[in-house]
């Protein structure tokens, strides 16, 4: 369970056809627990007008057509706000669970050592720790399809690198602050790269070019460096990803 009790939702107007429902100005945990229910469950029961619901780590876009009702829509997701931090509430259970194969340490995970020093773990049981994790898809964002995935134990609530890391390749699993992103395409980062999957999170001509959903359990799978290596020249990309539909 998470305590919400620092919590004050805000519903801010956004252009004249959105609001945003904002639980805090920081990732604190308890604030993304409170926007992926809160976004769980308007997804669950979208009320009549609203057109688009995107959910980040700490707050939700709802946007509605013109002839939606702004006060009355205002009121319905301020009172929703307000009833999920009256907690103690914990992450809606999963309706889809991923499993990832990666490739930790070595060349696939060049920081592990790193990170898992600050961790206060040896490589060993950081990995453990890492596949053992009960983990979700906290949100989409900053590339198309590219999940941040959390939350790992406090001991994991590593800062961001004082420096750039220029690149790390398409698959790298980074940490940081708790969480993991998945990169679907190179890209420069601040935080650790621990290992790297063959999965990618957007391939434009794939049938389903995006396939995790915010909300996704995901678990990751210790593979071996050849592993990922063959897993890469799968036409579809999904690099042996499995999806179990829980529910």
């Amino acid at each position: 369970m998470t305590d919400t009790r620092a919590l004050d939702p805000e519903v801010l107007p956004v252009g004249l056809d959105g609001y945003l429902v904002r639980f805090a100005l920081t990732p604190e945990p308890a604030a993304m627990t409170a926007a992926r229910r809160f976004a769980t469950r308007i997804e669950e029961a979208t009320p009549e007008g609203v057109v688009e619901i995107a959910a980040a780590l700490v707050s939700v876009l709802v946007r509605f057509e013109p002839s939606v009702d702004r006060a009355a829509l205002q009121t319905h997701l301020n009172g929703m706000a307000e009833e999920i931090v009256s907690g103690p509430l914990a992450l809606p259970a999963p309706t889809r669970r991923w499993t990832v194969p990666v490739a930790f340490g070595g060349e696939e995970g060049p920081q592990l050592a790193q990170a898992a020093k600050a961790a206060g773990l040896t490589e060993t049981q950081a990995v453990d720790e890492i596949c053992a994790a009960d983990l979700r898809v906290l949100t989409i964002g900053f590339a198309p399809g590219q999940p941040y995935i959390g939350l790992m134990p406090e001991h994991w609530n590593l800062p961001r690198m004082s420096e750039l890391n220029p690149s790390v390749p398409a698959g790298a699993l980074v940490v940081a602050v708790r969480q993991f992103v998945l990169f679907g395409a190179e890209s420069a980062t601040g935080w650790q790269q621990v290992g790297r999957a063959a999965f990618r999170s957007f391939v434009p001509e794939r049938a389903e070019p995006m396939p995790l959903r915010g909300g996704d359990a995901i678990r990751f799978a210790k593979a071996s460096a050849d592993e990922i290596a063959r897993l890469s020249e799968d036409n579809d990309r999904m690099g042996g990803a499995q999806l179990e539909v829980l529910r």
